[in-house]
């Protein structure tokens, strides 16, 4: 069903089509709409046996979500920028905890000074923190990321938080038509969650527990194992939902003129206004490609390596920075 929506309501409504067990919720711009339409869902019936809960804070939201994960249930948060930061202490948690939380990041700048705009410096904060992030060219594209999101976390070879990061205000708030997904493709693609471990009295767990210096390297070392793991599985899912839906969105990387001796490198909205850049100088007679880089974490090196190798130039657009050196993503690529 194609309707003209804004980016926030097709990502509430992709949640919704998953068929989440606890969605928790603080508001902040720009993804307050999100957790806004989903509250209204909420109250009209639509989610089912869905727990929505407000908190008092991100930190709280993000703790009530690893309680819930924990215990086994499909969970959801939005949020971005300072909301973000807040989370982080018990992001890093989750990830630790191998709990496949998925979070819509809208990115957002961070103060200060204030600012609402868009950037991706609150995502790259938390590009260690041992979370998939995948970032999104337009709405469609954001729609039809939340339910892979969801198969590709709650994976058992992966069993990690997923962020799908999309421009704030830019996205979130744009009309756009959307192909508004079905529920029972959505219920063939996406099975219910079934954890491989959860908290209950009649096997008792712990989770996050203390751990001297040699069991914390084997956490660590798992994390690691799993990021890499889930390149494959993310290819998987992104395969399946091409044929299963008929839109595909690439894989890691989309390659735009791959016989170009001179790249363009981005990602997010940006990348749709690049594609029109880059068909103009071809005009001209430049010999320009682009590059969409999609998975951020885990990177996807070998997949550059492909479409870069053997590039005269590349021009990497950052919207981040690491302070006291350079852009993020020419930091990455450069290593």
């Amino acid at each position: 069903m194609k309707k003209v929506v804004r980016g926030f309501y097709s990502i509430a409504y992709a949640v919704k089509l998953c068929k989440p067990n606890v969605i928790c919720a603080y508001p902040i711009n720009p993804q307050t709409e999100i957790v806004e339409n989903l509250a209204e869902m909420y109250a009209n019936g639509e989610l089912g046996n869905c727990r929505y809960i407000t908190a008092e804070s991100e930190f709280a939201a993000a703790s009530i979500l690893v309680g819930a994960s924990a215990a086994g249930a499909r969970t959801f948060t939005a949020t971005c920028s300072q909301g973000l930061i807040l989370m982080s202490e018990v992001l890093y948690n989750a990830a630790g905890m191998r709990l496949p939380i998925v979070i819509a990041n809208p990115n957002r700048a961070l103060s200060a000074p204030l600012s609402i705009w868009n950037d991706l410096q609150d995502s790259m904060a938390l590009r260690d923190a041992g979370i998939i992030q995948v970032y999104v060219e337009s709405n469609q594209e954001a729609h039809d990321m939340i339910p892979q999101a969801y198969k590709i976390a709650e994976n058992k070879r992966v069993m990690l938080p997923f962020m799908l990061c999309l421009d704030g205000f830019k996205l979130t708030h744009a009309y756009e038509p959307i192909d508004l997904l079905d529920q029972e493709l959505v219920d063939n693609f996406l099975p219910p969650y079934t954890p491989q471990a959860y908290l209950t009295t009649k096997r008792p767990l712990a989770f996050g527990c203390y751990a001297p210096p040699h069991i914390y390297m084997e956490f660590r070392v798992a994390m690691q194992n799993a990021m890499e793991r889930a390149k494959d599985v993310m290819a998987g899912v992104f395969k399946e939902w091409a044929e299963v839906f008929g839109r595909d969105w690439g894989g890691h990387v989309e390659v735009v003129y791959p016989d170009a001796k001179n790249f363009v490198v981005a990602m997010g909205s940006l990348v749709g206004l690049l594609r029109k850049v880059v068909d103009e100088l071809r005009k001209e007679g430049l010999s320009l490609g682009l590059v969409k880089l999609r998975t951020f974490r885990p990177f996807p090196v070998e997949e550059l390596r492909k479409a870069l190798g053997n590039a005269e130039k590349i021009i990497v657009i950052d919207r981040s920075v690491s302070f006291g050196y350079e852009g993020n993503l020419s930091i990455e690529l450069k290593s």
